[in-house]
């Protein structure tokens, strides 16, 4: 059954849609647009300006006089209550979000209520209550270079300053609300660069903000290309802190360009997390568990479980399992709530996703199911099992981003380490067992910032979010967030 489209996201969506700076919608200074597709379609569903540097400039600019003027000095109760406003804006236009972010992103509509919207409100609440709970310490310092002196010191966090927000297109909305949430309630203020692909939910969030009552310039939307818009912002002297989800190969970029300026930067980049199952563990529920953490939104995850381990005493078992679970997935546009697996958010992420899997198959990997594309219309891949690789391989080397995961057998623990590690990313992992003693001995020799048990792909707004090596720099979520978007000075006195 596919869920009719409410008018008033129809009507969004033929709106124009300008930069958002300073509290106003304008239109590039160039007049440039680009245009938004549909992934389920492919068909274009709207155009939006495409900012350039000049833009870029005014938004920043923006940014700086709103952060310099009451929102910095703002008290932090009030910080507090205009992001549980902005909650609450969310919940009450959830179907609208939901809906706007299915029709340019093309997951499960399922999801976007659930994720986009839900656990999107649900860190806003979390991050809105740490404005009011931001402390230093004191320190009892020892100090003898003047006989007699005595001195007290103690640490005050300040709000970095001006913040350039760069978010990718697996989860536009809740990526966005990652980043402006924690730096408003810090006292920051931001420039949010939403992805090429998927701009529109951004834009609607940066008029929730205003409505919310979030004073102007706070929060600036500036849509545009990567390449140009993102790269402005990256580099931009105006910046004091750059936070970036997305590719390792493009927050490489944007890590050098901060550098530059000296600028503060978080980096949260890709991922080939590893799914351990050892041999005590039903396979019924291994397979379970493999299938959601490597079909979960089409793969487009970064801490997919693309590479998955399976102790081979069970290895064939789980194996046909889960190609049965795979090959049953219905697919079909995101709006048709009967519909498991969903497009890729492109033409070009299609092609590539193939292209992996057809050089795997060159390489020596058997396809157990899948490894087509599905349908006429529309970005679709078919949940995709392979085996029969080699840790040398690309298919288990580099990140996928799609419906794509690779089986190994293992035999023994010290085996599937040395697997799972042998890998330039370090950002998820999941251990499925009953045996504690093992779990237990496996966790602290896994290289991930979280290492999951029995589950996988489970966030909350307490738990920190990061990952180790090639994986990026820096944590999300929990008091990591509020580290994130502080500068910690320290002052001293001597009486």
């Amino acid at each position: 059954m596919s869920v009719a489209i409410d008018p008033r996201v129809a009507a969004f969506i033929d709106s124009q849609h300008g930069l958002l700076i300073d509290g106003h919608s304008q239109p590039a200074l160039s007049g440039a647009q680009m245009p938004v597709f549909n992934p389920a379609t492919g068909e274009e569903l709207t155009r939006v300006a495409a900012a350039a540097a000049a833009d870029v400039d005014l938004a920043v600019a923006a940014a700086r006089r709103a952060f310099c003027g009451s929102w910095a000095a703002q008290r932090p109760a009030d910080r507090e209550r205009l992001l549980l406003k902005l909650a609450d804006l969310l919940e009450a236009n959830g179907e609208h979000l939901a809906q706007l972010e299915t029709l340019n992103n093309g997951q499960s509509i399922h999801l976007a209520r659930a994720l986009e919207v839900g656990a999107a409100a649900e860190f806003t609440r979390y991050m809105a209550g740490w404005a009011t709970k931001i402390e230093g310490k004191s320190l009892d310092v020892s100090i003898a270079a003047v006989p007699g002196a005595k001195y007290r010191a103690y640490t005050v966090p300040e709000p970095v300053g001006v913040v350039g927000a760069i978010v990718p297109w697996n989860f536009p909305l809740l990526m966005a609300i990652w980043k402006i949430v924690p730096a408003l309630a810090c006292g920051c203020t931001v420039v949010l660069k939403p992805a090429d692909e998927t701009p529109l939910t951004a834009l609607r969030l940066g008029q929730l903000c205003l409505e919310a009552g979030i004073p102007e310039g706070v929060v600036n939307v500036v849509t545009g290309t990567g390449a140009v818009a993102g790269a402005a912002l990256a580099g931009h002297p105006g910046i004091d802190k750059v936070a970036f989800t997305g590719s390792t190969q493009i927050g490489k970029v944007i890590g050098h360009a901060a550098v530059d300026n000296m600028t503060r930067f978080s980096l949260e980049l890709g991922g080939k997390s590893p799914v351990i199952v050892l041999d005590d563990c039903s396979p019924e529920v291994a397979a379970a568990g493999a299938a959601g953490a490597i079909f979960f939104n089409q793969g487009q995850v970064c801490t997919a479980g693309s590479r998955l381990y399976i102790q081979r005493a069970i290895f064939d078992q789980v194996l046909e399992r889960l190609a049965t679970i795979a090959g049953g997935l219905n697919i079909g546009p995101g709006l048709d709530e009967q519909a498991q697996i969903n497009p890729l958010i492109s033409a070009k992420q299609q092609k590539r996703v193939l292209g992996m899997i057809e050089r795997g198959v060159a390489e020596g990997a058997r396809v157990v199911c899948g490894g087509v594309a599905h349908g006429e219309q529309g970005f679709y891949v078919r949940p995709t099992v392979l085996t029969d690789v080699t840790a040398d391989m690309q298919v288990v080397r580099e990140e996928i981003f799609g419906p794509v995961v690779v089986a190994t057998p293992f035999d023994s623990l010290d085996e599937v380490v040395e697997l799972a590690n042998d890998n330039q990313y370090g950002l998820g992992a999941s251990i499925w067992s009953n045996d504690l003693a093992k779990v237990m001995a496996l966790i602290p020799r896994i290289k991930a910032g979280t290492v999951w048990v029995n589950t996988h792909n489970m966030l909350d707004p307490s738990m920190p979010f990061g990952g180790y090596k090639q994986s990026g720099i820096g944590r999300e979520m929990g008091h990591a967030a509020i580290e994130a978007y502080t500068e910690n000075k320290s002052v001293c006195i001597a009486y």
